[in-house]
């Protein structure tokens, strides 16, 4: 477990590091994700980070109390900006959804070649 959390916190404050040092505009944990991202590709995912992922999905409900908290201190300017919250929101699903139906279509696809090449090879 400490492992995990380690190999973690290593990725996020490389990620971190890298972002300031380079002056980006991406945060330093987004990139320390596709640092993480990067490794698993090529390494494979260990046991030991699977439980720690295992663990930080059991308290994910608590990393949702600061959205909650920030909501209830801005609820008098969310009732002015009613409208544009709700076009932005509705907005934003739908391309989501747009963009994930893409996505499962593209590697659908890709999957289906790849099944047939496998295919093609093992009849003879």
């Amino acid at each position: 477990m400490v492992r995990g959390i380690t190999a973690l916190l290593v990725c996020q404050l490389a990620g971190e590091i890298t972002t300031r040092a380079l002056n980006l505009p991406a945060p330093g944990p987004v990139l320390g994700m596709l640092l993480l991202f990067g490794i698993l590709l090529w390494r494979g995912a260990p046991d030991w980070l699977d439980q720690v992922g295992q663990g930080l999905l059991r308290l994910l409900p608590l990393f949702f109390v600061p959205a909650g908290v920030g909501i209830m201190n801005h609820a008098q300017l969310m009732q002015t900006e009613w409208l544009a919250l709700l076009a932005i929101l509705l907005i934003s699903t739908v391309v989501t959804m747009i963009t994930t139906a893409g996505a499962l279509l593209i590697l659908s696809r890709l999957a289906g070649i790849r099944k047939e090449h496998e295919g093609a090879t093992k009849s003879y």
